[in-house]
């Protein structure tokens, strides 16, 4: 009886282990790359929902928009979470480097701001306008100009549209192309300048009542979660977009991003 007794504890003793190990091999660490700001603000809410699912992460912060991919791409994270889809698509074509979209987030809607005048309206003629130097939010916010009518785009405009694309500027306005994270500084400088929602609002604006002129709120600008060709399939990704997906998050949004975002799952 008495090495039956031992060989059954030696039993569920085994039984224990195992189960301990496979709950050590279900768990994943994995680093995650955001803009500094509201981005990596809401990246902490995910990041505590997802630790209920058994996901550490660990989050880095950028201050451009270059950086997050390329440190994708070398494995210096595993996911980020800064842009949108014809962002990525743009950076795809132009590096020749795999990055994949796996899911979206939420839409922060490009904005025009002006420390000067109080409307778009009031813009005089040949103002100075900055926009962003990058390809993506250049077009975006061209596109947005020319959906409200205040310029004309070659054939209608597109994503990869540039200032060389105007083929109508009644009021002859100056575009300066900016770093996208210097144009909320450039305030001062220039009559008005579109900004991203998340530089908007980590230099103090308020989407919802300081821009003179945004996107409305079925923007197709959403943003996503993005992973190299080899996470595509990783095991600890689902619990990474549930977590993103979750309630908290979207609450999260509401109260960190200022009413700006738009969840879009």
């Amino acid at each position: 009886m008495k090495n039956i007794a031992v060989g059954v504890s030696k039993a569920v003793f085994a039984g224990l282990l195992a189960t301990l190990m496979a709950a050590s091999a279900q768990a994943a660490s994995i680093k995650v790359g955001t803009t500094s700001g509201p981005h990596a603000e809401v990246l902490e809410v995910v990041k505590e929902e997802a630790a209920k699912r058994g996901l550490d992460i660990t989050i880095i912060e950028f201050n451009d928009y270059v950086i997050p991919n390329e440190a994708l791409v070398s494995g210096e994270i595993d996911a980020n979470t800064f842009q949108t889809r014809p962002f990525l698509d743009n950076y795809v074509k132009s590096s020749g480097k795999t990055v994949v979209d796996v899911a979206k987030t939420y839409v922060l809607p490009l904005g025009y701001y002006s420390t000067k005048y109080k409307s778009f309206e009031e813009l005089p003629d040949g103002a100075q306008v900055g926009i962003s130097n990058d390809p993506t939010n250049a077009a975006r916010a061209l596109l947005l100009l020319s959906h409200k009518g205040v310029i004309k785009l070659r054939d209608g405009g597109h994503d990869n549209s540039t200032v060389l694309d105007i083929v109508e500027n009644p009021h002859n306005f100056e575009f300066v192309e900016l770093e996208a994270g210097q144009l909320a500084r450039s305030l001062s400088d220039v009559d008005a300048a579109a900004i991203n929602t998340s530089f908007a609002i980590k230099a103090n604006l308020d989407p919802a009542k300081d821009a003179i002129l945004r996107e409305d709120r079925d923007s197709p600008y959403s943003n996503i979660i993005a992973v190299g060709e080899k996470d595509v399939k990783a095991p600890w990704l689902a619990d990474f977009i549930s977590a993103f997906h979750s309630d908290p998050v979207k609450q999260a949004l509401a109260v960190q991003l200022k009413g700006a975002a738009v969840p879009a799952w």
